[in-house]
C-alpha cells in the first residue's frame, strides 16, 4: 500500500511538471496568426524557426543570451574558486576561530537579496559600474560565493586530515597541498558547486532588471521579460519560443554532468 501511494505520488508531481512543458512546447511551435488567444492543447502548425528568430534578432534576446553565458561560466568558475580557497583556510589552516570565519562567509547565504538592491543601486550609481557587464559579474561572483563555499567546505571536512599531514611532514606547502591534494580529491564536489551557481546566475533576474538596462548588458532573464511586455500583443508564441532558448543551456549543462553532479551532490552530504 505504502509502495503504491509512493507510485501515485511521484507519477503526479511527474505530470505537474510535464504539462506546462507540453504547453510551453506546443504553444512555441505554433504560428503567431494561428495562435487564438489562449493556450493551445494540440498543435496548430510549425513555426518554431520563424518564432526564435523573432525573439533571438528582431527582440534582440540573442545579445542578453551570449552576456548571460559570459556571466554565468565566469561568475560561476570564479566563486568556486575563491570559495574552494575559502573553505580550505576554513578547514584546513591553522586560523583561528574557524567557526566565525565559515558563519560569516555563510550568511551571505542568510539574508535576502532584497535588503541589498537599494544601497548597491547607489554604490553601482556612484562608481560607475551600473550597466556595466563587469559590474554584474562582480556582484554575481560575490552573490555565489557563500552557498558554493558551504558545500565545498562540507566535503572538505569529510577528507581525512591525516592526507595533509602526511604531505606537510614530507615538506610540501600548503598551496600545493591544495592544488595537488585537495582540489583533485574534490573534482565531484567543485563540479556540483558550479552546476549550481551556472543556474543560479543564469536564471537571475532581480539583479539584472535592478543594474542593467541596455540589451547587451542585461542577462537573458531581464531580456526575457522586456520580451514579454514588447511581444504582449503577438500572444505567447514568440515568447515561449524566447522561454525555450532560455532553457536551453542549463539542461544541457545537466544532461552532460548529471553523473557528476549527483556524485558531488553525495559527497558534500556526508
Amino acid at each position: 500500500m505504502g509502495r503504491a501511494l509512493r507510485t501515485v505520488f511521484v507519477t503526479g508531481c511527474v505530470l505537474l511538471w510535464l504539462i506546462p512543458l507540453y504547453l510551453l512546447v506546443v504553444n512555441a511551435l505554433t504560428p503567431v496568426t494561428e495562435y487564438a488567444g489562449r493556450p493551445d492543447w494540440f498543435l496548430q502548425g510549425f513555426d518554431l524557426v520563424d518564432n526564435v528568430e523573432t525573439a533571438w534578432d528582431v527582440a534582440g534576446i540573442g545579445d542578453s543570451f551570449q552576456a548571460s553565458l559570459l556571466y554565468a561560466c565566469v561568475c560561476a568558475v570564479t566563486a568556486v574558486l575563491v570559495a574552494a580557497m575559502a573553505a580550505f583556510a576554513v578547514v584546513v589552516l591553522p586560523i583561528p576561530k574557524p567557526a566565525f570565519w565559515f558563519w560569516l562567509i555563510y550568511s551571505g547565504t542568510l539574508f535576502p537579496l532584497q535588503m541589498f538592491l537599494a544601497p548597491l543601486f547607489g554604490l553601482y550609481a556612484d562608481a560607475d559600474l551600473y550597466d556595466t557587464r563587469i559590474g554584474l559579474m562582480l556582484v554575481y561572483a560575490a552573490w555565489a560565493v557563500p552557498f558554493a563555499f558551504f558545500l565545498i567546505r562540507n566535503q572538505m571536512t569529510a577528507m581525512p586530515p591525516e592526507l595533509t599531514e602526511a604531505a606537510l611532514i614530507d615538506g610540501a606547502s600548503f598551496r600545493r597541498i591544495f592544488w595537488r591534494i585537495h582540489v583533485p580529491l574534490m573534482k565531484e564536489g567543485l563540479a556540483a558547486a558550479f552546476i549550481f551557481q551556472f543556474t543560479a546566475v543564469w536564471n537571475d533576474l532581480l539583479l539584472g532588471i535592478t543594474l542593467s538596462r541596455s540589451p547587451d548588458v542585461q542577462p537573458v532573464m531581464a531580456a526575457l521579460s522586456t520580451l514579454n511586455n514588447a511581444y504582449s500583443s503577438t500572444g505567447p508564441p514568440v515568447i515561449l519560443a524566447g522561454a525555450l532558448i532560455v532553457s536551453v543551456p542549463t539542461l544541457v549543462l545537466f544532461l552532460l554532468f548529471r553523473g557528476l553532479f549527483l556524485r558531488g551532490i553525495t559527497a558534500s552530504a556526508r
